[in-house]
């Protein structure tokens, strides 16, 4: 997954595919769960969906205007609008299904 470009907000905005953005942090446990599903779902759907993290330690900011309280935090984009938000480690399969539903 690509690190989070220099401008979020253009990448959310400009972007022709829906984007996932995860919310997360080296010291959560159930974001390290949920990383390499991310990671597959990223490989998976390289030409549909954009993937990107986010740190909320390097990003406080960022995390603070989405109200990201607790994570992991998956907030969805379609449009340069958020759809859909997913807190907490999921399985691959509820991830697939809202992915496959923005498509």
């Amino acid at each position: 997954m690509p690190p989070l470009p220099p401008s979020f907000f253009e990448l959310i905005e400009r972007s022709d595919k829906p984007v996932l953005v995860d919310f997360w942090a080296e010291w959560c446990g159930p974001c390290r769960v949920i990383a390499p599903i991310l990671k597959d779902l990223a490989r998976d759907y390289q030409d549909k969906i954009k993937i990107v993290k986010v740190n909320v330690d390097l990003e406080p900011d960022l995390a603070m205007q989405f109200n990201v309280s607790s994570i992991p935090t998956l907030l969805f984009f379609k449009n340069g609008q958020l759809v859909k938000q997913q807190i907490g480690a999921v399985p691959r399969q509820a991830l697939e299904k809202i992915i496959k539903d923005l498509l």
